[in-house]
């Protein structure tokens, strides 16, 4: 009989993949359009705010939305879509897409009201990072997308625009109008199915600050014999410091370690891990290249160094960078036709450089970690960045790091 079905299932594939119709037709959500994030006590004060179905919370730099999702049957592929322009903030700030846990009693949102504290946590291990990893009736938001602002997209994009219009290089044929990102979020999919609040944070201090479009796609497989796998997300950690949180730079002064347990009916568990180093000045963590190490009961899985050499690629989507000019001897043909060389001025924006793990304008897709040796019962993960350096006065050297697991349940 499992030879019958298996042979069915086959040739159900072959039909519907040659037909086109092995999926249904994709679940949009489209969350949020023009929507602003920014830093506005005046309009935007101390508490939750709402306005309309969103929630807006630590003076306007985040914004929240309830979705409700199908609880699909078939296998299903998620995928997140944001898009984002300046709305005249000019610099480039770190930005994260979540959603909170429907398991977590306590939430950013009670928080922001008032109603709650981060549960009490170990000092000694998290120093005063409250709110960073999971303790009683409380779990951290997972992250969707990690991404990073351009320096001022959009807003300074005209070609003659007074800002910008000068800094364009001779590569660029015009500023880019907006940032679009899109990943695929299938792993995080138990967190999302029935109804969950959806967050938006950009680390802005500006009132103009961006807006932002947020969509959510689920395309479900049409097969019969394409069952959805019944997956967990257990949130580790996440260091952004979302509401009454603060930079974490704990990991110049030591490892941070995090408990975890993996159920006997585990299988296919994978570790899911975002890492981008910040500190907006030379020599900073944002700057400079740093192990990060990860380890589950003192055995490595991960040793890696997050750091982008492809920044300048991302130069039309950053009309507002600094640019300085820097001299150099520049090989060319010269109007005989012939090879000649002289010294030149060249620009150099910030925009260009190479960073940990980001670049203005980019997305920062997770690192994942196949565990197939782990067993059951409780274990720790360990993250380690000797390299990094502490805050300073206002050399706010931090990493913002977030980590879950994920894994496939079998029926007890």
């Amino acid at each position: 009989m499992k030879k019958k079905a298996l042979l069915i299932c086959i040739t159900l594939v072959t039909v519907t993949t040659l037909t086109g119709q092995r999926t249904h037709t994709p679940v949009v959500n489209e969350l949020l359009h023009d929507t602003p994030v920014l830093f506005n006590p005046g309009d935007y004060p101390d508490g939750v705010i709402e306005k309309g179905d969103l929630l807006y919370l630590g003076n306007g730099r985040i914004v929240l939305k309830k979705v409700q999702v199908p609880d699909f049957e078939n296998y299903t592929e998620a995928e997140i879509t944001l898009t984002l322009v300046s709305n005249g903030d000019p610099w480039d700030k770190s930005g994260s897409c979540f959603v909170i846990p429907a398991a977590s009693d306590i939430t950013m949102i009670d928080v922001a009201a008032g109603r709650a504290i981060y549960p009490p946590h170990d000092t000694t291990r998290y120093e005063q990072l409250s709110g960073i990893t999971a303790s009683e009736g409380y779990q951290p938001a997972v992250e969707l997308i990690r991404f990073m602002t351009p320096f001022g997209v959009g807003h300074f994009s005209s070609n003659d625009d007074s800002v910008s219009m000068l800094r364009r290089p001779i590569f660029v044929d015009g500023w880019a109008e907006k940032v679009s990102w899109k990943q695929d979020i299938s792993d995080r999919l138990p967190l999302l199915e029935g109804e969950a609040w959806i967050g938006v944070f950009i680390d802005t201090w500006t009132k103009e600050g961006y807006k932002v479009d947020l969509k959510l796609s689920f395309t479900e497989s049409a097969l019969p014999c394409d069952p959805k796998p019944e997956l967990q997300v257990e949130p580790l950690i996440n260091t952004n410091y979302y509401i009454a949180q603060k930079h974490p730079d704990i990991f110049s002064r030591q490892d941070v370690v995090i408990p975890f347990n993996i159920p006997t009916n585990a299988k296919k568990v994978r570790l899911k891990y975002i890492a981008t180093g910040h500190g907006g000045h030379s020599g900073g963590d944002e700057f400079r290249p740093q192990k990060n190490i990860l380890s589950i009961d003192g055995d490595e899985v991960l040793n890696f160094t997050p750091w982008r050499t492809d920044c300048a690629s991302f130069r039309r989507f950053n009309p507002t960078s600094g640019v300085w000019l820097q001299k150099r001897t520049q090989a060319f043909i010269g109007r005989n036709g012939k090879r000649e060389m002289k010294e030149i001025e060249e620009p150099l924006a910030s925009s260009d450089l190479s960073r940990s793990n980001w670049c203005p304008g980019s997305d920062v897709p997770p690192v994942e970690v196949n565990l197939p040796e782990i067993t059951p019962g409780n274990h720790t993960l360990t993250i380690s960045i000797p390299q990094s350096t502490p805050i300073d006065e206002n050399k706010l050297n931090h990493w913002l790091v977030s980590a879950w697991l994920v894994w496939e349940t079998d029926s007890i």
